[in-house]
């Protein structure tokens, strides 16, 4: 009996895996302007000042919080609430692996310092080279790219239309500060 599961199992194991991949990729974006940005900087500080196990207790927060979104939109979705489903799995995963990426790059050693911890990266290390091994994840990683450029082409191709539009009918664009 316990066979039968094997299979579903490994099936969903690899789509959540590939969620996680493909979310990751749009992610890093968000995290590297994150590091950026000054006023994160005291936040930083006091993040990097943890010891191991309250910084592990801390990168736990973004998941314990955030993943129960996960079922929650899996219900919407289920119950015919297409776009709500949609909206909270997309901006409940979005916020965990950003904060969890970024939480991470911060306390890297100290996390890996926890055994469990180790093992457990090692292990999701080792799911998302199987993954990203595959030719799918090829293929839908191809896709993303060619999506990100065909809708980067779109939007500077709009920019410079509006631009030439004001410029030539003497219209400028008033920006209005309060």
């Amino acid at each position: 009996m316990a066979r039968i599961w094997n299979t579903p199992l490994f099936i969903l194991a690899t789509l959540y895996f590939i969620v996680d991949g493909v979310f990751s990729y749009v992610t890093h974006p968000i995290t590297a302007w994150m590091a950026k940005k000054r006023h994160f900087e005291q936040m930083r500080l006091w993040i990097v000042s943890l010891r191991p196990y309250p910084a592990l207790a801390l990168f736990a927060v973004p998941v314990v919080i955030l993943e129960p979104a996960k079922p929650l939109a899996g219900y919407l979705l289920g119950t015919g609430h297409f776009f709500a489903g949609a909206v909270t799995f997309i901006t409940a995963e979005v916020l965990k692996l950003t904060l969890v990426d970024r939480l991470f790059q911060l306390n890297r050693k100290k996390l890996l310092s926890i055994p469990a911890f180790s093992w457990a990266y090692q292990y999701w290390r080792h799911m998302m080279n199987v993954v990203e091994s595959m030719k799918v994840w090829r293929a839908s990683r191809k896709l993303v790219a060619n999506f990100a450029q065909m809708f980067r082409t779109l939007w500077f191709q709009s920019k410079r239309s509006q631009r030439f539009d004001s410029r030539a009918h003497g219209t400028h664009a008033v920006r209005h500060h309060n």
